[in-house]
């Protein structure tokens, strides 16, 4: 099983010189994976924006966005920013894409709420995947390029939590982007042997599986975790964040999350993309440690 980080992307205060030590970081490091997510209103740095930086940052190590929203965008805009990420990155770029839980984003990028659905997401993944293979989705004298460097554009994989959107996924999408709030590996486990068994109903290839979760390791990690959710998780009353910060993610020690990292390797899990709960480089650097 491989095992990717996450930039702190969702953490207060980020400046250039943290998300660069960071990325430099992970791509030296024993890590398959570097991974950020969008949010449009937030104090985030902007995903494409971020992917041209990290691909010049990094040399070997896989470049993940979990997850876009592909209706906060233009699909043909989106089609050409992906491709140039590919490009740019060597074709070391993984697509997770999601419908996005909250409403402000939409009204954020002006997107309509009524494509806030599944449909609208494996529509707006359609018309990109016909842009990378170069059809003329655009009334103009040459296709939208640039090319990108995998055949066929970058795997696209869903961000789910739940059944439904699996079943959904399996006739369009390469595998699951997914989160467990709670770490729960035995749901994790139902909701993969699902998507075994949608995609070969499907007669697609078998899915590539991955899921990810908060983290914290150190000096009191549970109320490092409960003091990112009360930053990140803004849009939510207060009272509703504190609960699930008792149990959200992992909080403990390196050897611990080895054990859990274990754990979600023998339910056939591809990969696992820790999220850290800080900016603070030394979260990774015990990983790393415990990885190596």
């Amino acid at each position: 099983m491989q095992v990717g980080m996450t930039l702190p992307v969702m953490e207060p205060d980020l400046d250039a010189a943290t998300l660069e030590s960071w990325s430099r970081l992970v791509d030296d490091g024993p890590f398959s994976s570097l991974c950020f997510g969008e949010r449009m209103a937030f104090d985030n740095p902007d995903a494409l924006t971020l992917l041209g930086a990290v691909s010049a940052w990094t040399r070997r190590v896989r470049i993940a966005t979990t997850v876009l929203v592909p209706q906060l965008h233009h699909p043909v805009q989106l089609a050409k920013a992906i491709a140039t990420g590919d490009l740019l990155s060597g074709g070391r770029l993984s697509v997770g894409v999601g419908v996005g839980g909250r409403e402000e984003d939409y009204r954020a990028a002006g997107a309509e709420l009524s494509t806030k659905t599944m449909q609208g997401m494996a529509d707006r993944v359609a018309t990109m995947r016909r842009v990378w293979a170069g059809d003329e989705v655009v009334d103009a004298v040459r296709p939208v390029g640039p090319p990108p460097v995998q055949a066929g554009g970058p795997e696209i994989l869903v961000g789910t939590m739940g059944p439904k959107t699996v079943r959904h996924a399996a006739s369009w999408a390469d595998g699951l982007a997914g989160v467990t709030l709670d770490c729960d590996v035995t749901g994790v486990g139902r909701l993969f042997e699902q998507a075994r068994a949608d995609w070969g109903d499907a007669g697609r290839p078998a899915p590539r599986l991955t899921t990810s979760f908060w983290f914290a390791v150190g000096d009191e990690p549970r109320a490092q975790i409960h003091r990112h959710l009360r930053h990140y998780m803004n849009w939510l009353p207060t009272d509703l964040v504190d609960a699930l910060a008792a149990t959200a993610g992992f909080a403990g020690t390196s050897s611990e999350l080895l054990d859990l990292l274990k754990r979600f390797e023998d339910i056939g899990t591809d990969e696992v993309q820790l999220i850290p709960t800080s900016s603070d480089r030394t979260q990774v650097e015990r990983i790393a440690e415990v990885l190596a």
